[in-house]
């Protein structure tokens, strides 16, 4: 259940349970941050996804950066049991999670209903606060043009008094003429805005649409279509609610697989992770925040990204840490055009600069840099070759001592490592980070209110035993590595420290 019982939603104090969805491997960072950010309880998390608690306002919910996607969570229950059961049986198992207790679903529709009102309520506000700042700029010159306006008519006939006076109450009226159609437009928008998180106290005026996945054995015996057209079909019987596949007012989000079966309701229409601030994307958003928040950036340090590309990584930086000076670098006219617009976009322009220099060639002096992050390219557009040699020498040199590196690798990257004759990373695809047993451990589920000894102790075990399989660059002495998706492939974030001089 959503909320206590008598609890229509989230206010001062009240707390609901919710979900993120998250990339493959970027779990742990997922955890940390709901318990930093949102001062979260009941941390819970499984592959793909970190299930928690938090009395966090809707401002707070929308700072999540690791998220995908942000879900109002309805039921999350043991996974169905498909083997030597009919299929007439599985379905009304499935049913169950609608009819075995339907008072969890009217609270969690009171809890979606409040937050999405107040996601509307400070939508306005801060068009409002905005407002003011344009409407006063605007009046203000036309107080001034009045003011010449007087001057001018006290220097001829008395009579022009009169008609100065109409003028001035004729420009005065189209002024509130004006500012009443943008309050009105606004208004407008607001209640469309509105739209989906009006909810009457009749629930039947209420649409739906279900968007179900489907995977393990229950993929194999099922589809997404037939769970999600029985699912339907019991809310509409249950609640009377309409099905409407292009403009619900809710979305109804199913998963199940073999680890549990889940119910929820996406908060937000737009995903966590699609960043408004951010025009042209490159990176994955999260990946780059991760990158990022692995690097313990403090106030005052100069943090550069070599290889900036369209400059995902400082953007996400500089949000989260702006007392910064950041540098971005890149030989590619057509990336840094990009990453310029980002930053014009973001209005991060006089917070990043950015340079025309090859990362063999940094001009910056011996240990200069304070922390590099940088997602190293590759792929068939990119061909580094050996480069990756003289890339990590060129970043050891710039970096200071006691300084940080966060890099994003291919397995490419690593055999190449591999075989310098200074260094070896021996990680293959074969003995990757995810095929430890210790991944495995940090999977399991745990009933108990915060995150366990158990599952902090496999997360370092984990990555103790991917570091193990890591070997000094140089100066450079690895101190974390975690595996992540890209989507059609798989990366690794290294983290290095400077241990000592590099100079000869």
């Amino acid at each position: 259940m959503s909320a206590p019982p008598g609890d229509p939603g989230p206010g001062p104090g009240a707390s609901a349970r919710y979900f993120c969805t998250a990339g493959r491997g970027l779990e742990p960072f997922l955890l940390r941050e709901v318990r930093a950010r949102l001062a979260a309880t009941q941390v819970e998390y499984t592959s793909g996804k970190v299930f928690f608690t938090t009395c966090s306002d809707v401002n707070m919910l929308k700072k999540l950066k690791s998220a995908e996607r942000l879900f109002l969570l309805i039921k999350k229950e043991f996974p169905l049991t498909v083997s030597s059961v009919s299929k007439g049986k599985i379905f009304h198992e499935i049913q169950r999670l609608i009819n075995d207790d339907p008072g969890s679903w009217l609270n969690a529709i009171s809890v979606w209903k409040k937050l999405l009102e107040l996601d509307a309520k400070n939508e306005k506000l801060s068009q409002k606060d905005a407002n003011p700042l344009k409407r006063k700029v605007g009046e203000n010159e036309i107080i001034i043009a009045k003011k010449l306006k007087i001057e001018q008519v006290q220097k001829i006939e008395e009579n022009r008094e009169c008609q100065l006076e109409k003028q001035i109450e004729e420009e005065t009226l189209e002024q509130r003429d004006f500012i009443t159609k943008r309050e009105k437009f606004q208004e407008e928008e607001f209640q469309n805005d509105r739209e989906k998180a009006t909810v009457t106290h009749n629930q039947n005026n209420l649409t739906f649409r279900v968007s179900c996945r489907c995977s393990g054995t229950v993929g194999k015996a099922f589809t997404a279509q037939e769970v999600g057209r029985v699912i339907g079909i019991a809310l509409m019987k249950q609640f009377g609610w309409k099905a409407d596949l292009r403009n619900p007012n809710l979305e109804i989000f199913v998963h199940l697989n073999d680890i549990y079966s889940v119910v929820g309701i996406p908060v937000f229409r737009v995903p966590l992770a699609s960043r408004a601030y951010i025009k042209t994307a490159g990176l994955r958003s999260t990946v780059a925040w991760a990158m990022a928040s692995l690097a313990e950036i403090k106030a005052g340090a100069f943090v550069l990204d070599p290889m900036c590309g369209l400059g995902t990584i400082l953007l996400e930086a500089a949000k989260e840490w702006p007392d910064v000076y950041y540098v971005g670098a890149d030989v590619s006219d057509s990336q840094l055009l990009g990453a310029c617009d980002n930053l014009q976009a973001a209005g991060l322009k006089d917070k990043i600069e950015l340079l025309k220099v090859s990362v063999i060639e940094l001009p910056l002096p011996s240990e200069s840099v304070d922390i590099i992050i940088s997602d190293i390219p590759f792929g068939k557009k990119f061909k580094l070759g050996k480069d990756i040699k003289s890339i990590l020498q060129e970043m050891e040199r710039v970096l200071r001592v006691g300084g940080t590196i966060v890099l994003l690798l291919s397995e490419d990257h690593h055999r190449r490592l591999r075989d310098c004759e200074e260094s070896s990373i021996p990680l293959n695809s074969k003995n990757s980070y995810t095929d430890e047993p210790g991944i495995k451990k940090c999977l399991n589920l745990e009933e108990t209110t915060g995150i366990s000894e158990t599952e902090l102790s496999s997360f370092e075990a984990s990555n103790q035993e991917c570091l193990d399989r890591m070997s000094p660059f140089g100066s450079l002495v690895p101190v974390e590595c975690h595996k992540v998706s890209l989507g059609k492939t798989d990366a690794f974030i290294y983290k290095y420290r400077k241990s000592h001089s590099s100079a000869p």
